[in-house]
């Protein structure tokens, strides 16, 4: 069963236009790169202007612990740490679905 991510960054003011860029970097390498990312979005919210939301899906909890020994993972968690004032991380695994 796929293995779902969602965190929640709060961003520093005046640090969105930093951080944005290399979120959607990382995002998008790990998408591309690690085979068992499915999904990496990310998203914001214009009522929230310094919050970042991601949803990240994974073939399994090994694929996302494999994420986060990635070395784009660990060069963006470096290059970020300063600009995020709170970081939330929820995992959740999917429920096979009731046939119809």
């Amino acid at each position: 069963m796929p293995f779902v991510v969602t965190v929640t960054f709060e961003i520093a003011a005046g640090q969105m236009a930093a951080f944005l860029p290399l979120m959607q970097e990382n995002a998008s390498t790990s998408a591309m790169a690690e085979p068992g990312c499915l999904q990496f979005d990310v998203c914001c919210d214009p009522g929230r202007p310094d919050a970042v939301f991601l949803y990240e899906v994974y073939t399994d909890a090994a694929a996302f612990d494999a994420h986060l020994q990635a070395l784009h993972f660990k060069a963006f968690d470096a290059a970020t740490g300063d600009m995020i004032t709170a970081k939330t991380v929820q995992t959740f695994e999917t429920v096979a679905r009731n046939p119809a």
